[in-house]
Parts: C-alpha cells; sequence; structure tokens
C-alpha cells in the first residue's frame, strides 16, 4: 500500500534532537497569537455562535464583529496591564473595515504577521496563481502600512494547498504558523529553498475549545495553566514553543477574559528566569542566527 507523504520534513522525536537554549538561556518561549479578523456580510465562512439562518445570518456575523469592536480592545488592555507582547495575525481587509485596530497592535510594538485577506474564504481551494495573487495582495497591504513587510503567515482557517509552503518562501516570507506538528520549530523544504514552521496551537486555541469542544473561559483557562506548568518542567532538559491563539469574538468577553487574565498571572508569576514572553518573529529570529540547522 502507498501512503502519501507530505515530504517537507523528516520524522524526528523531541527527545532526540540538539539542544539548544533561548535568549538568555531560557528553556520556554511562550507567545499570544492574537487574530484579528474580518468576515463578509451576507456569505463567506465564518465561525459560529449558534447554527445560522437564510443570509443574512445577522447573529453570526455581529458576533464576530464584537470582537473587533470590543473584544480586540478589551484583550489589548489586558496586554498593556500585564506588559505582555504579541504577535498579530492580520487579515488585509482590517485596515479597510476595521480602521485603527491593527494600528494599535502596530503602535504597541507587537508584530505584524500576514493572515490572508479575509476569513471569509479559504486559500487552500485557489489555483495556484489564484493563491500567489491572494499572498500577494495581503503582504502588499502589510508592508504598505507598517513600511515593513511580514515575516510570518497563518492562512484564513489554516488552509493551504499542496504549493502553500513554496508560494510563501517565493514571496519573501521567513516562517509559517499553519502545522501545528510540534513544540519545536521545524525547517521545511520548498521547491527553492527552505521555510521555517513555528509552532501555532490548535490546543490551546479558543476557537477549536470553545467553538468545537463547547468548552467555557475556565476550562480554557486551565488548559494554559496545566499545558505551562508540564511545559515548564520539560523546558529544563530542552527548548519548547508555547503559542496561545485568541480571537476578540471568544476571549474578548468580559465572562472568559477574566479566566484568561488568570490564567496569565499564573504564567507570569511561575515563570521565574525560564521563560522568554516573546512573539513567533522572534522566535523565527533566533533560530536562524543562533541555532545550527
Amino acid at each position: 500500500m502507498q501512503i502519501n507523504q507530505h515530504d517537507r520534513y523528516p520524522f524526528s522525536m523531541i527527545t532526540e534532537r540538539q539542544s539548544y537554549r533561548w535568549p538568555g538561556g531560557k528553556g520556554l518561549a511562550v507567545y499570544l497569537g492574537m487574530n484579528l479578523e474580518v468576515f463578509s456580510f451576507g456569505d463567506g465562512l465564518g465561525a459560529m455562535l449558534a447554527p445560522g439562518g437564510p443570509q443574512p445570518d445577522v447573529l453570526n456575523y455581529a458576533w464576530r464583529d464584537y470582537g473587533n469592536r470590543v473584544g480586540a480592545p478589551r484583550l489589548i488592555e489586558l496586554f498593556d496591564r500585564l506588559k505582555l507582547p504579541c504577535t498579530a495575525l492580520v487579515n488585509s481587509e482590517t485596515y479597510r473595515l476595521t480602521p485603527g485596530l491593527a494600528e494599535i497592535f502596530a503602535a504597541r510594538g507587537d508584530e505584524i504577521a500576514g493572515h490572508g485577506r479575509t476569513n471569509a474564504e479559504r486559500q487552500g481551494v485557489l489555483a495556484e496563481a489564484e493563491e500567489r495573487e491572494l499572498i500577494a495582495q495581503a503582504t502588499n497591504e502589510l508592508t504598505q502600512r507598517h513600511g515593513i513587510g511580514p515575516k510570518g503567515w497563518l492562512g484564513p482557517w489554516i488552509s493551504q494547498s499542496h504549493t502553500t509552503p513554496d508560494l510563501l518562501q517565493e514571496a519573501g516570507y521567513e516562517y509559517l504558523l499553519d502545522w501545528c506538528h510540534d513544540d519545536q520549530p521545524t525547517w521545511m523544504k520548498t521547491r527553492n529553498g527552505r521555510i521555517l514552521s513555528v509552532p501555532y496551537p490548535q490546543e490551546l486555541n479558543d476557537i477549536p475549545q470553545i467553538v468545537g469542544r463547547q468548552r467555557e473561559g475556565n476550562e480554557f483557562a486551565d488548559m494554559i495553566i496545566d499545558a505551562f506548568d508540564v511545559m515548564l518542567e520539560e523546558s529544563k532538559s530542552r527548548p519548547l514553543v508555547m503559542g496561545i491563539a485568541l480571537h476578540g469574538y471568544l476571549m474578548g468577553h468580559p465572562h472568559r477574559i477574566k479566566h484568561l487574565e488568570r490564567a496569565l498571572r499564573h504564567m507570569q508569576h511561575h515563570s521565574g528566569d525560564q521563560v522568554w514572553w516573546t512573539t513567533a518573529g522572534a522566535i523565527n529570529d533566533h533560530i536562524r542566527q543562533s541555532v545550527a540547522p
């Protein structure tokens, strides 16, 4: 029987790899992935609070819109209180439809990473030329807005075609976040070189947990704390990356953000000299500059 393989990276067990450390000799790199997403009114994709009715589906559209109008600003205030950086994963249409929102993250000094044009579409279903154009459009918008091109990319809905890593590397991207296969960065082959896969969470991600598995904010916060405690201990032996994926229309609600704050304060209190609070882009930079391939 022939089993198809991607041939992007070889198999290896995390316990049998080279040893290295993060800056300052730290063992655990932690970053917050803050998704800034916009949706099409009356059509297109989008997470659902409740089963949708006929279009226009005002209930679910307005719920997601709450995330940009209220939830994301509330999360920004939390990050400011705790003095935490984040990686903002930005739909390029955000600048037109939610003016000023992505700019706040840039003003904080946060990393701005590419996240497609809108989460009303998936790039993985497109022909190669169309996907290349989507990547180019999103990249050009972020570059024009901030004067520097994004280093990293997360596809809307974690959607990839067979050529997405190739197209991203050819467009100048240094890392991608779509593959949730490891707790350490992984080099991936492309047809013209390589691109780094930085771990992005699908377990510590509020959409799969709250929308998919119907857990609530207190449970999600407990998961974050439990994962942190285990990974902090493991990171004494090997470097690890812990990402937390957030969306304003989920963790930005009052009854959930209090639990997120509880989890983040727990992490800060127990960090000691072992935790590097950082961004996905800084993780990429460290691997490229300081870790032998």
